[in-house]
Order: structure tokens, then C-alpha cells, then sequence
């Protein structure tokens, strides 16, 4: 074999693939920092801090059925599902995320060359997927307030764009994009996608339309609003001609049992989760209000359970680097979009209180 060895058989466009940047998990940060893993505070990943549902760990514990594989077709799952967002179960797919459904509607609209429609800044995984796709980006971007520019994005389509993707509440900016400009998109006829990921934070949703709509598509995940991103799960609603389509190109067994009794579970328990996901509502507004006061940061209007800053003084990657060795995981950004930029997840009352005393530290040396 060459010197190159067995990269040679590389696809050569993934010889440059730069992968994804997840947060990171406290116990890989054990020795390095001054502070017990166990007393990290974990606010980077716009995680549920109140964790699950107490149901949700009694079935769990309960469960003797793990040596027998999952339903592929997710019928129960899907029925729970039908009675949680009023859609038919004939329109809904589930998945191990939201993120896999990204995976397979790139697979099955974009191949090399074509065209995808990114409202950037937004989710890092949408141009994971696209490139994976070997799809190419059309980059659209937001206006000053982070919203959508529905003119330029007609004006970026071309006979080669095959999908539009949306995010509402978008990541990283909390930004959510009106109604009517989303049924401005529609109407053009694309296959549009509308990631709600922080659906149950806004309560604003696309889903009744999907019926209507023959080209729109609504991902959801479990992760945000119920506490399950450890368990990797999510779904979608789509046309039906769609949702047959993914059902027969997703994995057979893509979601675990653990996952779908969880899922199943917390939809039953919505109104114990629906309580903690207003608490977190409650305190992301206190803490916006908190982080204005600081003077050197620049908080944005948010609806879901994360803030975005703008740093007015200093450099993101630097205060991040702070705060992690204080024990307070955040995520920083540094892009032309986003220069010098926090994102930071709500937490509970007395993590949050210790957040804003160290950044109120921090500033003070700056």
C-alpha cells in the first residue's frame, strides 16, 4: 500500500470535513480545574437542568424488556405523539434527535451539487448535514436583529436549490421568526424545514399546518423541554409521501427502547415538565435582566432557555476560558456574524446567582 495508505479511499470530499464542536461533558475537565466535577455548573448546551421526569426514571427502572429490539415503525410512540401535537401519527417520524431527521432529509432531497438554502447565523448542524450531503450552502444572512431576510432569501433561489431550512427560536440567537414571513417561505413551494427544538419554551408552533402545507417539514426534540438529550431523542412531521420516506431510509432501529418509554412517559407527565420549563422561562428573564446590568454585555431578547450576549469589552474566548476555570461551563463565539459572543444556558436559581457573580467578577478586571 502507498504512503497515503488506506486514505486513499477517502471520499475527497470529506478529506477536509471539520466535524462538529460539541460542549463538553464535565467529567473530561476532572484535574484540570480547581472545582469538584460534581460542583461544575454545565450551562452550555442548552440543557434541562431540572433533568427528566420522575415517571420517566420509575418506567425506566421498571423496564425488563431491553434484550428485545424496538419497534422500527414506532407505532405506540408515534400514537403518543399523535395525541401530544393533534397531528396524525401518518405524518410524524422519530428519531435518535432531531439531528438524525436533518441527516436523512439531506439524504433524500440533496445530492452532490444541489442547492440548500442556510439562514445563517443559526444551527451548527445544519451546515454539519449539508456538507455531509455533499449538498451545496447558499448562505443567507440575518439582519441586524438576527432576523430572517425573506427577500434575499427568494433572490438566492435558484433552479438548484432543493431545501430551505429554518430554526424558530433560531440557535444561538433565540431569535423567532414570524408567522407570516415562515408562510411567505412556504408559499414559494420548496421543501422548507422549521426546526422548533424550543417549541414548548414559545409555545408558537407550524405543526396544525403540515396537512396544509405539501412542502413543510417540523422537527421537535426532547432534549430542551424534557430533559432527555442523554437519550438522544426527537421527531418530526412531515407530508405523508415524506414521513413514508424517511420511515423506510431511517435506521431500522433508530430509537432505542429506553427512548421511546421516555418519550412516551414525559408527553403523559407534560404538565410536571410544562411547570419546570415556566420556571426556566422565568429565570431566563431574570437573568437578562441581571446580565444587561453588567455594562460589558450585551444580552439578546430570548424565548427559549438559552441567552446570547454580545461582549461590549474583552474576548469571548477568554472570558469563556475564565469561567471554565471557575467551574461554569458556557459556549463562546468568534465568527464574522457572531464576534465575541456568549451563549448561555439558563440554569437553576442558585447556579445562575453564581453565574452572574463571576461574571460581575470578571468584569471588574476588565
Amino acid at each position: 500500500m502507498s504512503e497515503e495508505g488506506i486514505e486513499k479511499f477517502v471520499r475527497p470530499d470529506l478529506k477536509s470535513f471539520g466535524g462538529y464542536a460539541a460542549s463538553k461533558a464535565p467529567e473530561t475537565l476532572k484535574g484540570k480545574i480547581s472545582v469538584p466535577v460534581e460542583k461544575i455548573i454545565k450551562l452550555d448546551a442548552n440543557e434541562n437542568p431540572y433533568g427528566c421526569s420522575p415517571k420517566v426514571k420509575k418506567a425506566l427502572a421498571e423496564y425488563n424488556g431491553i434484550h428485545i429490539y424496538p419497534d422500527s415503525w414506532q407505532q405506540e410512540l408515534r400514537r403518543h405523539l399523535q395525541d401530544y401535537t393533534g397531528v396524525p401519527m401518518e405524518h410524524i417520524v422519530a428519531s435518535a434527535g432531531s439531528d438524525q431527521l436533518i441527516d436523512l432529509l439531506m439524504r433524500l432531497f440533496v445530492s452532490k451539487g444541489d442547492e440548500v438554502i442556510n439562514c445563517i447565523p443559526t444551527f451548527a448542524m445544519f451546515q454539519f448535514f449539508i456538507n455531509l450531503a455533499d449538498g451545496t450552502t447558499v448562505n443567507v444572512q440575518r439582519d441586524e436583529n438576527f432576523m430572517v431576510d425573506v427577500k434575499a432569501l427568494k433572490k438566492a433561489i435558484t433552479p438548484r436549490t432543493k431545501l430551505i431550512l429554518l430554526a424558530t427560536p433560531n440557535n444561538p440567537t433565540a431569535t423567532i421568526m414570524p408567522r407570516d414571513d415562515i408562510l411567505e417561505v412556504l408559499d414559494i413551494g420548496l421543501p422548507t424545514l422549521v426546526d422548533e427544538a424550543y417549541y414548548e419554551f414559545t409555545g408558537e408552533t407550524m405543526a396544525p399546518l403540515v396537512g396544509k402545507y405539501k412542502n413543510l417539514m417540523v422537527l421537535r426534540t426532547f432534549s430542551k423541554w424534557a430533559g432527555l438529550a442523554g437519550l438522544r431523542i426527537g421527531y418530526g412531521m412531515f407530508p405523508v409521501e415524506i414521513a413514508s420516506y424517511l420511515l423506510r431510509i431511517k435506521e431500522p432501529y433508530c430509537v432505542n427502547v429506553a427512548a421511546q418509554l421516555a418519550a412516551i412517559e414525559s408527553v403523559k407527565d407534560k404538565d410536571y415538565l410544562m411547570e419546570k420549563v415556566n420556571i426556566i422561562s422565568l429565570e431566563r428573564d431574570k437573568m437578562y435582566a441581571l446580565l444587561e446590568q453588567t455594562g460589558w454585555l450585551k444580552p439578546y431578547p430570548s424565548k427559549a432557555n438559552f441567552i446570547l450576549c454580545a461582549l461590549l469589552k474583552g474576548k469571548a474566548k477568554e472570558i469563556q476560558q475564565k469561567l471554565e476555570e471557575m467551574g461554569i461551563l458556557v459556549r463562546y463565539f468568534d465568527t464574522p456574524l457572531l464576534k465575541d459572543s456568549l451563549r448561555i444556558s439558563v440554569g437553576k436559581p442558585e447556579e445562575n446567582k453564581v453565574l452572574i457573580q463571576a461574571l460581575n467578577k470578571i468584569g471588574e478586571a476588565l
